[in-house]
């Protein structure tokens, strides 16, 4: 007799049919990477100092994402097309960042950002690519910079594709290999997708064949032998320190500065100046209401100097000498983080009256951070005045790739000659020695003096 209960036999399983938990649509939306960009030309790493944009966040053109610090300034990350902060990956308060790493996920608007999926190279973060920001991208802390995203597809439509146009081109079913990109490095921006759509023609763009490098075999190293290391003294044994956190800035002033003094040949000369005429014009300016500094007479002096001498207004490129065409004098400002060195554009242009209202504005800027990237990079010549301090004296190192840096003292009360009492300043030029030879530096000294004795000759305001 049958049992009264059969058992079932197993379903055959298919084998063309999909595992629907294993499903890229129904496991996780996937994101757009949002990596870290390279903010200025010597930056390597930066820090997150504070998202302003929270998971979740509908994110439209032009909003700021977050705070970076590299190693010039404090700048801020905005966003270029719309979206939503799906996942933040490197909290606020991280250092040492480097550029390209992986720092956030973005998912179109509409999308499901909780279900982002975690790319694998989430913790270790790409290896460095075209994350660089270009100059003009870059700008203070209510600028926009622009950000590279990355999405890795299947077919031609592999690209670059921001939430927002990923979601246009799937509402509208179209690839976006038809459509001409207007963005930087042939990135296809949402304005090219609804010109498109607007126009109703096809537009090719060209394609560029990706070349897959050819593995190289690698070479064979030999293991280097082990360095003697001489036992610790009883007294080294003992001390103590406290690690003193680097911030980026002072990393690469220490960076730069190791460089200067290791590949520069400089070479130094003095000048004793008489301050007695500065003081009396600035004495009688103020009785005006005009305030000006001792450093902006300083500066207008250099300028005229320069001018006078533009083999002296020139950095070394590499290879030669070039002389520059603008006389911009970048002016050392100590802040909190380190010393940096914003720029008087067209000094020689400018009279004392504008430049010292240069000169308050960039220092107010930059101890606040919020410098814009051309108001600290480049300059023709560098000037260190340490007189506020009570420095009677002092050797400053060239800033690459310019020439010459002038280090100014304190204006200190003498005795003259005639046993009279005057105000003197000593001013060292350090000049790199393959640019400006000793003669040349020396006349730049005896006219930058003649310039600061008599103001007259400095066009005063």
């Amino acid at each position: 007799m049958p049992p009264l209960i059969q058992l079932r036999k197993p379903f055959p399983r298919r084998c063309n049919v999909r595992n629907i938990t294993r499903s890229n649509f129904l496991a996780g939306v996937e994101g757009t990477k949002l990596l870290m960009p390279a903010l200025s030309p010597t930056m390597e790493e930066g820090t997150i100092l504070k998202w302003l944009k929270r998971e979740g966040d509908v994110i439209a053109a032009g909003d700021a994402l977050c705070e970076i610090e590299t190693d010039k300034a404090t700048l801020t990350l905005d966003a270029d097309d719309d979206g939503v902060l799906a996942k933040i990956l490197v909290p606020e308060g991280t250092s040492g960042v480097k550029i390209s790493s992986l720092i956030a996920l973005l998912v179109a608007e509409g999308e499901d950002y909780k279900a982002v999926e975690m790319p694998a190279d989430a913790d270790a973060g790409p290896p460095p690519g075209d994350a660089t920001v270009s100059e003009g991208q870059i700008h203070g802390v209510s600028d926009t910079v622009q950000f590279s995203s990355m999405r890795h597809a299947v077919g031609k439509d592999s690209g670059v594709l921001s939430p927002a146009v990923r979601q246009l081109l799937d509402t509208h079913q179209l690839s976006a290999g038809d459509i001409l990109p207007s963005g930087p490095h042939g990135r296809l921006l949402k304005g090219d997708v609804l010109q498109y759509i607007q126009e109703g023609g096809a537009k090719k763009s060209p394609s560029v064949e990706a070349k897959v490098p050819e593995p190289t075999p690698q070479a064979q190293t030999a293991t280097p032998a082990p360095k003697f290391v001489p036992p610790a003294t009883e007294l080294q044994q003992q001390a103590t320190y406290t690690d003193i956190e680097l911030t980026n800035i002072r990393k690469v002033i220490a960076k730069r500065l190791t460089e200067s003094k290791r590949t520069i040949p400089h070479s130094y000369a003095s000048t004793e100046c008489n301050m007695d005429h500065v003081m009396k014009i600035r004495k009688d300016l103020q009785q005006e209401g005009i305030k000006v500094s001792v450093n902006d007479f300083i500066i207008k002096a250099a300028a005229v100097a320069l001018k006078e001498l533009p083999d002296v207004n020139a950095s070394w490129s590499g290879k030669e000498p070039q002389r520059l065409p603008d006389i911009d004098i970048s002016v050392a400002v100590a802040t909190d983080k380190g010393l940096i060195t914003p720029i008087v554009k067209n000094a020689i242009g400018k009279g004392l009256v504008e430049i010292s209202e240069n000169v308050k504005d960039l220092a107010a800027r930059a101890r606040e951070g919020k410098l814009q990237l051309h108001e600290f990079q480049g300059g023709s010549f560098s000037i260190s005045n340490l007189g506020m301090f009570g420095i009677s004296k002092f050797t400053a190192v060239i800033n690459p790739p310019q020439a010459c840096i002038l280090a100014v003292g304190t204006a200190r009360m003498t005795l003259s000659k005639s046993l009279k009492p005057q105000a003197m300043t000593t001013v060292m030029l350090s000049s790199d020695g393959r640019v400006v030879d000793d003669a040349l530096a020396a006349t730049f000294l005896r006219s930058f003096k003649k310039n600061l004795e008599n103001p007259l000759r400095l066009g005063i305001l």
